[in-house]
């Protein structure tokens, strides 16, 4: 009978749920709209009509997810978003 360590059973669980890591956009007073969609462009791949859309829900709403996907690639996001001076977290589902 073989064991299964506890690696093993979380790697199972991301591949069963997906990515469960997710860069967070939270609003704040200093940033403009237009810096906000340029940084969605450049650093999230999103296009301008979604890069824009991010923008306004996250003003009206506060915050926004805005990419998601396995730790190591949210971790590079989360620090060049955080390096181009947005106010952002790194969270699991």
């Amino acid at each position: 009978m073989s064991t299964i360590t506890k690696e093993e059973v979380s790697t199972q669980v991301e591949d069963i749920l997906g990515y469960p890591y997710m860069v967070i956009l939270h609003n704040d007073d200093f940033n403009s709209f237009d810096h906000v969609i340029e940084c969605m462009i450049k650093i999230c791949k999103h296009d301008f009509e979604a890069s824009s859309q991010i923008a306004h829900l996250v003003h009206f709403t506060g915050k926004c997810d805005v990419k998601r996907g396995n730790k190591e690639e949210m971790t590079i996001i989360y620090k060049k978003l955080k390096s181009a001076s947005l106010t952002v977290t790194l969270e699991t589902t």
